[in-house]
């Protein structure tokens, strides 16, 4: 380019300023034509909710499911399918987990990574991991729950932990390698900072693009019709079908999975999807830079309640799992009588649930005492007073 050229470019910027904005932050490189808008974001928003996001979700989401892993893995000893799918979706939830204090501390540095690059590309491609092997997962025990109530009669010999693991093991492969493409873009350099999770230049936001509709097509439409499936399956079994004794436990536990997993849909990656969505296209098609903003803060707001679904699924693993659950009280029963306090909470309620009885029976005692006294004549031939109160106590014992 020569230097004529340099300037005639020059003066066509000095005389257009309207087309000319600000640079992205999250944008730094040549734009295409359906591009050529450029949008200030507002970063003090963003780093806010991500802040208070994780500050709350990564405290309850490892010790919640650490303990879960305990709980399966130590306590109990015989493994299900049930059993499986639980585990390696708290091992999902505990690996996204750990991940989460490297993302609060390159938010409170507000957009300064400081850890290696190859880290930023692993820490983008854990939460694809997490969110898309928790939605089969999922998925996963739906099919069992309703193998388990609508197929009862195949379950014990179609549900095995051995098919169990391997269908566990094929979906972490299938999720690794849908998300393989997250690896390709690691930090960026903007403003004088090493910046992660934060698209570097268009190409990768095409990538983005196309990963989206891939994301949503196996990662949340097909799960989320195959959930629907089953359990409109079970709640016409659960209504119309025989109620037989002792299936009140199941029951209850296929309402509570039906809930806890719902409300993780609907909640968590329903909103994440559809918002994603329309703010790729609101870029691809080059929106004004207002509905862009309102985009990218409700894509904000929707990738935090996104996160949380390692902190619902600890729910599903309490209330859906009669094993898990009289293992978790079992083990506090235990700590509080190691600890004393459960054993004084104990003779303390027995104290007072006796003295409480002593109460209520010297009073009936009293009672019924005085109506003796009252609807007793005296007895005939009392020739002295301790011969008739030898008789009233008599009279007394007769009516006890």
């Amino acid at each position: 380019m020569s230097a004529d050229d340099e300037e005639d470019d020059g003066q066509e910027k000095m005389t257009a300023p309207v087309f000319t904005m600000e640079t992205p932050s999250w944008l730094n490189a040549t734009q295409t034509p359906y591009m050529n808008q450029t949008c200030q974001e507002s970063e003090d928003f963003k780093y806010l909710a991500y802040k208070v996001t994780y500050s709350v979700v990564f405290p309850i989401g490892f010790i919640s499911n650490s303990v879960a892993l305990f709980v399966f893995l130590r306590l109990t000893k015989k493994t299900t399918a049930n059993t499986v799918f639980m585990t390696n979706l708290a091992i999902s939830d505990v690996g996204f987990s750990l991940t989460l204090p490297f993302r609060l501390v390159y938010y409170f540095r507000a957009g300064q990574w400081d850890f290696p690059d190859w880290f930023c590309r692993w820490c983008v491609f854990s939460f694809y991991v997490n969110l898309y092997t928790s939605v089969l997962f999922l998925t996963g025990l739906s099919i069992l729950r309703y193998i388990a109530i609508v197929k009862s009669m195949r379950h014990q010999t179609f549900v095995t932990p051995f098919r169990a693991k391997l269908s566990c093991v094929a979906i972490w492969i299938f999720v690794a390698i849908l998300s393989t493409p997250f690896l390709l873009t690691g930090t960026t350099q903007r403003n004088n900072k090493t910046r992660c999770f934060e698209p570097g230049n268009v190409r990768s936001w095409n990538r983005i693009f196309i990963l989206n509709y891939v994301g949503i097509f196996f990662g949340f439409v097909i799960p989320f019709i195959i959930i629907l499936i089953c359990y409109g399956c079970i709640i016409y079994k659960l209504i119309k079908g025989p109620k037989i004794g002792g299936r009140g436990g199941k029951r209850r536990r296929a309402v509570y999975l039906i809930a806890v997993v719902l409300s993780t849909f609907l909640l968590c990656f329903l909103p994440y999807h559809i918002i994603r969505t329309v703010h790729l296209h609101a870029k691809v098609l080059n929106k004004s830079c207002q509905v862009i903003e309102f985009l990218l803060k409700v894509l904000v707001i929707s990738l935090c309640m996104a996160s949380f679904n390692s902190c619902f699924n600890p729910l599903l693993y309490y209330f859906a799992g009669e094993t898990f659950r009289k293992k978790i009280r079992r083990v506090s029963v235990s700590s509080l009588n190691h600890s004393g306090i459960y054993s004084s909470i104990l003779r303390r309620s027995q104290r007072n649930s006796q003295k409480s009885k002593c109460k209520s029976f010297t009073a009936v005692q009293q009672d019924t005492l005085k109506g003796s006294k009252r609807n007793q004549k005296k007895p005939d031939g009392c020739k002295s007073p301790e011969e008739c109160l030898l008789e009233e106590k008599q009279i007394y014992n007769d009516l006890k």
